[in-house]
């Protein structure tokens, strides 16, 4: 088993390129099941996630070709519905996305239930909430969701609660249903405009994505795409952070500025140089760092998916601060793992309260997610000293070659055996 090697101290200098957005490939996959035409993609992330997606879509006869580095060429000719079996889905739950392209297409599918998950319960109900109200019949046997329909029906659909995997798998499950489907409380996170758009492409109608209120009109057929991947806004907002709790100066290049917005004002009211332009975002330690209270919210609020970075760069402020996460109920395992490199947080329920030290010192920690070992590889390059992040399998799920990236800027870290 892989682990990291850090030799923390330096300062990050330099440009680095985001990377394809990993929760932007997964939907834009899932959708060639509703293709009737062969499908291109191009910047995809080489990812644990995307190589586990891809199985899963050969097991619906979808037959994957890599022309070149990072594209990806779909042959949807002898697409069928199927199981998605649980060694698959158990390892990532956005692969419960399948459920509602299947159905739609094929008036049945059967998908493994995601069981548990490290940060939190994840429920699904919000999903087969709106596939029954579509016309959907669904039962769960032995552990998985059987779902059988003939032609789904436009609905009315309100959300109890915003779910960003939910509204991307009844978006696609509207796509061909007949009649005009509404989902109320909608996610707005850029992933969902970025899967209205491809559907749009493919010859679907959805309007409102972005906003809260999205309107899908059902349609006969949905052809093929080509596409390339956006950038990963997470990616970014990590590598904003490593030049900024390092002391440091990045560039990150060939991103979108407007998607880490919510980031970049509490980096500048932490006292961050942070400047952008059309595809750039630029950070620049240039004194003390102060402490940033945050609560975590679906977008346009932060990201839950930073709240663990940056929640190791408020260890070094001069103050204390709170942090909230309001998303997942234990997102917080990172922090023990922190305290072991001599910071001072105290977790109270979903509210972390942190104290900012002088400086941290390197140890041996564990990963325990992908955002809590992207936080632990940040607190690696700004320890004193030598860290060791071990079970880095999860930051390859959602960072490509994270580690020969950090050292272009120069980092000095290493991927080696145990």
């Amino acid at each position: 088993m892989d682990q990291f090697l850090i030799h923390g101290g330096k300062a990050l200098r330099g440009g680095v390129e985001a990377a394809g957005s990993k929760n932007a490939t997964l939907p834009i996959l899932t959708a060639s099941l509703l293709a009737d035409g062969p499908c291109r993609l191009s910047r995809v992330p080489n990812l644990r996630d995307t190589e586990t997606f891809l199985k899963l879509l050969a097991e619906f006869g979808l037959r994957i070709e890599r022309p070149a580095p990072r594209r990806i060429a779909i042959d949807t000719s002898e697409v069928r519905t199927g199981t998605a079996p649980y060694d698959l889905v158990r390892t990532m739950r956005a692969s419960v996305m399948v459920l509602g392209p299947l159905l739609t297409r094929f008036g049945r599918a059967q998908v493994s239930l995601p069981g548990g998950c490290a940060i939190g319960a994840r429920p699904i109900d919000q999903h087969l909430k709106g596939l029954e109200a579509m016309g959907a019949e669904i039962s769960i046997k032995d552990g998985y969701i059987d779902a059988r329909a003939g032609r789904l029906k436009g609905v009315r659909v309100s959300f109890d609660m915003v779910t960003v995997t939910g509204t991307k798998n009844l978006m696609m499950a509207a796509a061909l249903a007949e009649g005009t489907t509404v989902l109320e409380n909608a996610a707005q996170e850029p992933e969902v405009s970025i899967l209205a758009d491809l559907l749009n492409q493919m010859g679907g109608r959805v309007t409102g994505a972005g906003t809260p209120i999205i309107e899908i009109e059902g349609v006969d057929r949905l052809g093929g795409y080509e596409v390339g991947v956006p950038p990963d806004r997470i990616e970014t907002g990590t590598f904003m952070i490593a030049g900024a709790i390092t002391g440091g100066d990045v560039t990150i290049h060939r991103c979108i500025p407007e998607h880490v917005r919510s980031l970049t004002l509490r980096l500048r009211e932490a006292g961050l140089d942070v400047t952008e332009g059309n595809d750039w975002v630029r950070v620049l330690a240039n004194g003390p760092l102060q402490p940033v209270s945050i609560k975590t919210a679906a977008y346009p609020g932060f990201p839950t998916d930073l709240q663990a970075q940056f929640m190791t760069l408020m260890t070094l402020a001069r103050g204390s601060c709170a942090i909230s996460e309001t998303i997942f109920e234990n997102r917080f395992m990172h922090a023990a793992e922190l305290v072991r490199m001599g910071a001072n947080i105290a977790t109270d329920g979903r509210t972390a309260h942190v104290e900012g030290v002088e400086s941290l010192a390197g140890a041996h920690v564990m990963a325990t997610d992908l955002r809590a070992s992207a936080s632990l590889v940040l607190a690696g390059l700004a320890a004193k000293g030598d860290t060791i992040v071990r079970r880095v399998y999860h930051i390859d799920r959602g960072y490509e070659r994270i580690e020969e990236r950090l050292r272009t800027l120069g980092a000095e870290i290493e991927r080696v055996s145990e």
